[in-house]
């Protein structure tokens, strides 16, 4: 049955022409009937005061536009050009070499494997996921030996990719957690401050990149954080830092480590990028390792967008290290309560694509494989790029380039020198900056120096 407001509305405006669906034709019989001839005039006013009326006393007439996400936005920029040398660099995704989306041949075998298991059914997960899932991830980024994981210590809930895993845990330490004041880097993943804020969080920043030698800050780091409040949250990245590639080294993370334990700071790593940033899962975990071996408490969130390539099944994981089993069993009962009037309960297939793979050795050792690949293919495009500026004798110092890790480059260009870029050469990428390495071909690595090359020799 249509609303009455809809019912009203079609009385009073709609026509009589053959077009209209039949339960318009219906109600404006009934306004004929209703209306004399004589006062058609009048119901022609009528009609017409009371669809402007409608159309201009919206309750949401108040709404402005928003703007688009600066990330998200350059991919709706790019589909709008026509131009057929166009490249988009600003998505956060992975292209083979002929620019094409890759999804891994594990992910298929392991989605061959489940549509062919007449067994399964579409039943409603539990709130924390697919338990099997949950242990195999917490073994992927904490190690199959951690002590945490054989003492019991570890809660593992299933959430919606990265962003749900920190959203979920933001939301846990705003309800539970003594201190409300969370540090990110800066600069850091554009959503970031957004999930932690709408989670009941305050966020501050901590310095982290140094634009002057395109590095680590690391003094400014350990000053920052030095004077932070006893107790605050920390967000951590824990390989692969978004969007700037550059990473503290292992002896860094452990005066950091040291720094934060001192001060009784609560780490949150965000792991989007394991096995993706050097083509090892062992080696992109050790951060978060060194954090947990010393027997002190954090928070792990998941994804499994970037190394599996899972980007549109949202799968990823929340983990919280605990002092003792006791303490994880509880937390786990609160994290339920944050899940459940969120999104109820988690998607199974993703999770079951995640877990079939993670629990077969043989496909296990294939996904590691094609991880490297991956892995490999962008340390290639970096150097590549690299050599071409070099080339071009591009004025500037660009050995950043091959020194940052992961998907994307801090490329050093301001804002200008990238709208120029994209006007001119039809580049696509955030206005940072910031280039996914992933996007690159050898094919469109010359295009791309060519651009930068004239970028900074035409734009100051």
């Amino acid at each position: 049955m249509r609303p009455l407001f809809d019912v009203q509305h079609a009385a009073i405006s709609g026509s009589s022409t053959s077009n209209s669906d039949p339960t318009d034709r219906r109600i404006n019989a009934l306004v004929r009937h209703l209306v004399p001839s004589s006062s058609s005039a009048m119901a022609d006013s009528l009609s017409a005061s009371a669809t402007s009326s409608v159309q201009s006393d919206s309750v949401f007439a108040h709404v402005v536009r928003a703007p688009e996400d600066p990330i998200l936005g350059v991919t709706v920029a790019f589909n709008k050009d026509p131009s057929p040398n166009k490249l988009n660099l600003g998505v956060g995704a992975y292209r083979t070499e002929e620019g094409k989306p890759l999804v891994l041949n594990v992910v298929r075998k392991a989605e061959h494997q489940l549509v062919n298991d007449s067994s399964r059914v579409k039943e409603y997960l539990p709130i924390v996921g697919l338990a099997e899932f949950n242990k195999q991830s917490a073994k992927l980024i904490f190690g199959a030996d951690s002590p945490a994981i054989l003492e019991n210590r570890v809660t593992t809930v299933q959430c919606l990719s990265g962003t749900g895993s920190l959203r979920v845990g933001g939301e846990f330490l705003a309800r539970h957690y003594h201190e409300r004041l969370i540090y990110i880097p800066l600069p850091t993943w554009g959503n970031h401050p957004k999930v932690f804020t709408l989670a009941g969080l305050s966020v501050k920043t901590y310095r982290y990149y140094d634009p002057s030698t395109r590095g680590l800050d690391f003094q400014g780091l350990l000053e920052d954080l030095g004077s932070a409040p006893s107790g605050a949250i920390v967000l951590l990245h824990a390989c692969a830092h978004n969007p700037t590639g550059v990473d503290p080294t292992l002896e860094q993370w452990d005066q950091i480590r040291k720094l934060m334990r001192s001060k009784q700071l609560l780490p949150f790593f965000d792991s989007a990028y394991q096995g993706f940033a050097s083509g090892s899962l062992d080696a992109d975990a050790q951060p978060v390792r060194l954090f947990v071996a010393d027997g002190g408490e954090c928070f792990v969130a998941q994804s499994y967008a970037k190394n599996l390539g899972l980007y549109g099944e949202r799968v990823g994981a929340l983990s919280i290290v605990c002092k003792n089993a006791d303490v994880a069993s509880r937390v786990e009962s609160q994290l339920k309560l944050v899940i459940r009037p969120m999104y109820s309960n988690p998607p199974i297939h993703g999770a079951s694509i995640v877990a079939t793979i993670l629990k077969d050795r043989d496909l296990f050792n294939e996904w590691t494989i094609e991880l490297k690949a991956m892995a490999d293919r962008i340390i290639s495009m970096r150097q590549q790029l690299f050599d071409a500026l070099s080339a071009r004798g591009t004025p500037g110092e660009w050995s950043h380039i091959i020194k940052q890790i992961g998907m994307f480059t801090f490329t050093g260009l301001n804002s200008e020198q990238v709208s120029f870029m994209t006007k001119e050469y039809h580049i696509f990428m955030t206005s940072d900056g910031r280039i996914s390495m992933a996007g690159l071909s050898s094919r469109t690595v010359p295009h791309l120096a060519d651009a930068i090359h004239a970028a900074v020799t035409r734009v100051v």
